[in-house]
């Protein structure tokens, strides 16, 4: 199934019927505001796995980014953050970013394997954050390519993007062609913050 939404005001009953399916195990691709990323309910690990087959990955492979909604509950999943990062953090999302964070001790019961680190996104996309807010918890996010793909040759137009995977995920969210830059990573686990990764995110 596709979802047509506007990103600027995204209909509140397609996103009900992404979260019910979301609380159901399901698996979705939905827009940020760089790539288009598969994405399940953190902690879900069957809705996990399927993902990690979908790349050609087991699980441990894998690597998963968490979509928040903002910045409020990251104490949960995060370990000695310090208040530089953190503000940081504060001054550039929501935008095109990832930051790799000490993970805390909750972290490795969602993923069910152990976890030092976790990305945290909080992208500058209506769509993304609302289905988070609805959902009421952190989504999975991991950019719709195979991992035998070129990571550069990325899938902009969503109906092309449907039509491949189209029997391998439960929905897809349609919020307009996407772009072909993934995120600027950043890793922030030590006291000196660095770009491991330069994507669409300027800093």
């Amino acid at each position: 199934m596709i979802l047509k939404l506007h990103n600027e005001n995204p209909d509140r009953r397609k996103i009900e019927m992404a979260v019910e399916c979301l609380k159901k195990g399901g698996v979705i691709i939905y827009p940020t505001d760089t790539i288009y990323t598969f994405g399940c309910e953190l902690g879900n690990k069957k809705a996990m796995e399927r993902i990690a087959q979908i790349k050609g990955k087991n699980l441990k492979q894998s690597h998963f980014s968490i979509i928040c909604h903002d910045l409020s509950h990251i104490s949960e999943y995060t370990n000695n953050l310090n208040n530089a990062t953190f503000k940081l953090m504060k001054q550039y999302l929501p935008g095109p970013y990832t930051f790799i964070l000490n993970a805390s001790k909750k972290v490795p019961k969602l993923y069910d394997f152990k976890k030092k680190t976790i990305g945290i996104r909080v992208p500058d996309n209506n769509i993304a954050r609302a289905l988070v807010l609805a959902l009421g918890s952190p989504l999975i996010a991991t950019s719709v390519h195979h991992e035998d793909d070129d990571i550069l040759d990325y899938i902009t137009e969503p109906e092309d993007i449907y039509e491949k995977y189209k029997n391998q995920v439960d929905i897809m969210l349609d919020g307009g062609i996407g772009d072909n830059t993934a995120s600027t990573i950043i890793d922030a686990t030590n006291s000196e913050p660095f770009v491991v990764r330069e994507g669409k995110g300027v800093l």
